[in-house]
């Protein structure tokens, strides 16, 4: 029982949020691969019971994903939360249910970016999609601000710098 409290006091997740076509998926991707973690989609498991992307919508996608990340926890597993965040309540709705160390991330863009990335995808979203969920996103600030206009790799040491194992 020591050892398990041991390696679970070492588990901690990174919330990586922010809008549409800002970088959220390729940044989470390479910093999951740099720390060894797991990566659990909020927007991804909320699409499949769309309706409309209310705040109770994402509350139950956090059900679904902090039971994924439990027990990625528990075996000292880190885990990367890759999603938009349109709420605040959605992020401390999540943050109740991990009582594990954790960093909120909000990665940040010109909304000329983010159009200019999405326009590139194979899944196009298109410019008002990209608009709405920008104003939604970008409505609150919340946990620390990184410029996701940098190189992939310095964006990821730079998130890197400030999770508990560096």
């Amino acid at each position: 029982m020591e050892a398990r409290f041991a390696v679970s006091r070492m588990s901690y997740y990174v919330i990586i949020r922010g809008p549409l076509g800002v970088g959220k998926t390729t940044i989470s991707d390479a910093l999951a691969r740099s720390i060894s973690a797991d990566i659990i989609s909020i927007d991804k498991i909320a699409d499949k019971d769309w309706d409309g992307g209310t705040v109770l919508l994402y509350v139950r996608a956090n059900r679904v994903a902090a039971e994924r990340a439990r027990r990625a926890l528990a075996r000292g597993t880190p885990v990367v939360f890759d999603g938009c965040f349109y709420w605040k309540t959605q992020i401390s709705d999540l943050e109740r249910r991990l009582p594990f160390p954790h960093e909120v991330f909000t990665l940040k863009a010109p909304l000329s970016v983010c159009i200019e990335r999405d326009s590139g995808r194979k899944l196009v979203f298109g410019t008002e999609a990209a608009e709405q969920v920008y104003r939604k996103v970008t409505r609150f600030e919340y946990g620390v601000p990184i410029d996701a206009t940098q190189d992939i790799a310095v964006t990821v040491r730079e998130i890197r710098s400030r999770l508990p194992h560096g």
